[in-house]
């Protein structure tokens, strides 16, 4: 007996799943502040998908950096039809809230 096949997985899902990580000082969604580089979608021979998610944190030397990695593979995890999820961190461009953030966050972090 085999197992139905694993749902496609879309961009959508993967921003919907990693919109709630947030970052734990700053209480704002790391996709809200411009922190989401990008994700790619691979087939996965053996059906469903390879998530890799690019991801940049607000300093190289973030306290926070591996809880805020370890949530956002458990996000990617928990996505139907993912069947590996990798975060990759990348500083180029280095994160900044002035230019990167969404309106709602810099709101929040008082930038105008």
């Amino acid at each position: 007996m085999s197992l139905p096949p694993a749902p496609a997985v879309t961009f959508k899902m993967i921003g919907e799943a990693v919109r709630p990580v947030q970052d734990p000082e700053m209480h704002v969604s790391l996709a809200d502040l411009g922190l989401v580089y990008g994700a790619e979608l691979q087939p996965d021979p053996q059906g469903g998908s390879r998530v890799v998610l690019k991801l940049s944190l607000t300093s190289p030397a973030c306290p926070y950096g591996p809880m805020m990695l370890a949530s956002v593979r458990a996000a990617l995890a928990a996505v139907p039809g993912v069947r590996d999820a990798r975060v990759e961190l990348a500083f180029d461009p280095p994160w900044d809230p002035r230019t990167m953030a969404s309106d709602e966050a810099k709101d929040m972090l008082g930038i105008f």
